[in-house]
């Protein structure tokens, strides 16, 4: 299982990397490993304010649908359009082109709940 140092993650398996002001959001290799083939993403609206822990998102797989919850609150500034004709892209490059959004973020407090790649790592090893 892939989990690149330089991320935070959410123990709901979303990984974050901020650059500036800006959270780029995806689910992490293990999510899509558990979820199977992704057939369909509902990505949040440009625009559309979101809460750390609330659900903004859900990926659509042949096993399951499942809820993408914001992992650092702010307003959503773009959401990846290859995914609406390429969702798979979500389970050949979970942290490249399968990203899912972006979030405008006060700073980098925003990441102060989230996890490091080792703690990721424990939590998914545990």
């Amino acid at each position: 299982m892939l989990v690149p140092d330089e991320l935070h993650y959410s123990s709901d398996h979303e990984w974050v990397l901020l650059t500036g002001t800006t959270a780029r959001i995806g689910i992490t290799d293990y999510a899509q490993d558990a979820l199977g083939d992704v057939v369909f993403v509902q990505l949040p609206s440009t625009g559309a304010a979101v809460t750390a822990g609330d659900s903004c998102s859900e990926v659509e797989s042949t096993k399951s649908v499942s809820d993408i919850y914001a992992p650092v609150p702010g307003t959503v500034a773009a959401v990846n359009e290859q995914l609406a004709d390429h969702p798979e892209l979500i389970n050949s490059d979970p942290y490249g082109e399968g990203w899912l959004f972006e979030v405008t973020v006060a700073g980098p407090e925003a990441l102060a709940p989230l996890m490091d790649a080792a703690g990721y790592r424990a939590l998914t090893e545990s």
